[in-house]
């Protein structure tokens, strides 16, 4: 099994986008991005802050990504 990768916020933002999710909105800290079958994903963008292992299981399951598809994405 594949280790958790550490993305950066731009790079979380970013490896969505490439499966077909696009940015709705953003209110604060928090960028909400939705595909075109209804699949909705918040993803944190605290500026200096990392972003913790649980929150980025969170938003794979949300993606519906596995840690092997991220990785891929991050490529």
């Amino acid at each position: 099994m594949a280790k958790l990768p550490s993305p950066t916020r731009e790079e979380l933002i970013a490896a969505p986008q490439k499966i077909g999710f696009s940015v709705v909105r953003q209110k604060v800290s928090h960028v909400r991005m939705k595909r075109e079958d209804n699949r909705v994903v918040s993803i944190l963008v605290h500026a200096r802050k990392t972003i913790s292992k649980g929150l980025l299981l969170k938003i794979l399951r949300d993606a519906d990504l596995t840690k092997e598809n991220l990785i891929n994405l991050l490529e």
